[in-house]
Parts: C-alpha cells; structure tokens; sequence
C-alpha cells in the first residue's frame, strides 16, 4: 500500500513523493506530451511545436521507481543522498505505482491512448534489480497489452537483455566517452565498457537509447560514437543537468545543455 507524502504540479503533469508500506521514499512522475513529440527520430529533435501540450490520450507517460534510493551514486542524481538507505522495490510494488497513477485518472482509458507509456526512469538501477523489473515488465503488458515500458540502466556486466524485445524498450546511460570521467560520474565498479554497451543487441520494435548528460564538450567523442554505436540499433539522446543538491554538491554547474530544468 502506498502512502501520498508531498507532490508537486507542472503544466503537464505531477511528480509524487511516496511512501512504501516500511516508510521508504520512492518517487512517480505522470506526465503528457503531445503525440508528435513521439517522432524525435524523424524529427531530428524533440522540441515542442507551440506552447499546446496535448492530454493523456496523446502521450501518456508514468515514470517509476524500481529501488526506494540507488547505491550507485551517480555524481548529478539527488536520488544519491539515499545511497546508504536503499532498498529493491518489489515487482508488486513497481506495479503499484502505475497503479496509483492510474487511479488518479479513472476517466482514461488506457487502451484508447496514442500511447501509454511506463518508464523505469525514476530512482533507482534496474540493472541491480533486474528480477523484479523483469517480472513488473510482464505483469504490465499481460494488464495493458497498449503499454510501451521503457527501461533505463548504466548497464552492470553480466545482466540478460534477452527479453527486452516488442513493446520494451532499453535505455543505457553513458554520459562520457572518456572511460575514467565516466567512471568519476557513475561510480561503481561492474558496469560494462563503452565497447560492451555498443554491443548491445534487443529485440524491441525501437532502437536503444544512448542517454549523454554532458557535463563538459569534452565528454563527447564522435569518433568513439561511430566506433561503437551503430544507428541501426542505437538513438542518441542528449539530457541537460537537472540541478539538485548533488550536482551542485560536486560542482557540475548546467553541463554542456544550458538554460534547461526538468523534473
């Protein structure tokens, strides 16, 4: 049973700070966008046309929480300040934060939504959870056979990619070319290479998300980025800083994308 604690609302959409049922904290997003903001491939980028936001009929996108806190530490997440305090979520509760979006929204059907959208994007690594998000993804798509869940991971050695295929879709975040600035900003020691990430292989009906949230120009490589990420399989996606008492913490400033700040 989850307990509504604090919540903050923008123009599309809500953030929710949570409370499982042994008072851990976890965070949930709902937002929504406009359909075409979907076509950012084509589009070349993923700007909105105008200042109308579309509904929850377009896009409708839950974000979740696999892990109350992460013990990963990454050098520009807030969810670090939980890094002694973490625990695994499990699949009956990643589900039930879907489940308590949508009960906000009873007067939408799910089935009718250009598409609904579940990301495991919140706190947490999945990859050190991957049983759980495993067993969620599946418990989602037999209860919304319309659900795209789309699930984000710095990629640790050693996880089974197999059963990302369809309607799942797989995120990996880099964040640098350059092997020890990566390893500065994501700090743990059993993730996989540049090379390996670039190796990656799934069977979703959409390309892997290659996540940069760039702190300096130097972190990006194109060579590097030709070498390993082939576009047949992989997306590049630039993500600005979110400042937070972390980033700032560690001095990161606004990184390379300025003038933006998201939730």
């Amino acid at each position: 049973m989850l307990t509504r604690k604090t919540e903050r609302h923008f123009t599309n959409g809500s953030v929710y700070c949570l409370a499982l049922e042994d008072g851990k904290l976890i965070e949930v997003t709902d937002t929504f966008l406009p359909f075409y903001t979907k076509n950012a491939i084509g589009r070349k980028q993923n700007k909105l046309d105008n200042y109308e936001l579309g509904d929850r009929t377009e896009r409708w996108m839950i974000g979740v929480s696999c892990m109350s806190g992460c013990p990963v530490g990454c050098k520009f997440c807030a969810t670090g300040q939980m890094k002694s305090k973490w625990r695994s979520c499990t699949a009956e509760e990643i589900v039930e934060q879907v489940e308590f979006i949508r009960n906000l929204h009873p007067e939408i059907d799910t089935s009718k939504c250009k598409e609904f959208k579940v990301n495991m994007t919140r706190m947490g690594e999945p990859a050190l959870n991957w049983d759980n998000v495993h067993k969620a993804a599946d418990i989602l798509r037999e209860r919304y056979p319309n659900v795209h869940v789309y699930i984000s991971t710095i990629g640790i050695k050693g996880t089974d990619f197999s059963w990302i295929k369809d309607n799942i879709t797989l995120q990996i975040s880099l964040h640098s070319f350059d092997e020890k600035q990566r390893d500065w900003l994501i700090p743990v020691t059993n993730k996989m290479t540049i090379e390996e990430l670039g190796q990656i292989r799934t069977e979703s009906k959409l390309k892997t998300t290659v996540n940069l949230t760039l702190v300096n120009e130097s972190d990006f490589d194109i060579k590097k980025l030709e070498k390993y990420f082939d576009p047949a399989y992989f997306f590049i996606k630039l993500s600005p800083i979110n400042k937070n008492a972390t980033s700032e913490l560690n001095k990161l400033g606004d990184g390379v994308i300025k003038g933006v700040n998201l939730v």
